[in-house]
């Protein structure tokens, strides 16, 4: 199994900057590619950044630019460098990883991004 816990979300104005990490642990042997969704109320849940351990590294356009989408081997962590925050941006963001871009089965319980005014 893999447990993945969010945390680096909070209220931000717009245009300003936020970092969520994601701390992997347990059968991470499994776990070739990390990435980052989010889902906005009343909307589907979105991917919004993926990355494979061999550093290819996917993203939506929507945020093409602004955010970043980063790991520490070391610290077993995954980070999501979001800068020029929007109000769409507000979300519940997940953490997500498994073993290609289109099978990540491990979720976080996710971190509420919120971007005002």
């Amino acid at each position: 199994q893999v447990q993945l816990v969010e945390s680096g979300g909070g209220l931000v104005q717009a245009g300003g900057s936020l970092r969520l990490s994601c701390a992997v642990s347990g059968s991470i042997r499994s776990i070739n590619t990390m990435g980052w969704y989010r889902q906005a109320p009343g909307k589907q849940r979105e991917l919004v950044a993926a990355e494979t351990s061999g550093g290819s590294a996917n993203y939506a356009d929507s945020v093409k630019g602004r955010f970043t989408i980063s790991r520490d081997n070391a610290k077993k962590t995954q980070y999501l460098q979001m800068n020029n925050l929007k109000p769409e941006d507000t979300a519940v963001y997940y953490c997500s990883a498994g073993p290609a871009f289109y099978s990540m089965p491990y979720w976080g319980k996710g971190t509420l991004v919120t971007v005002s005014l």
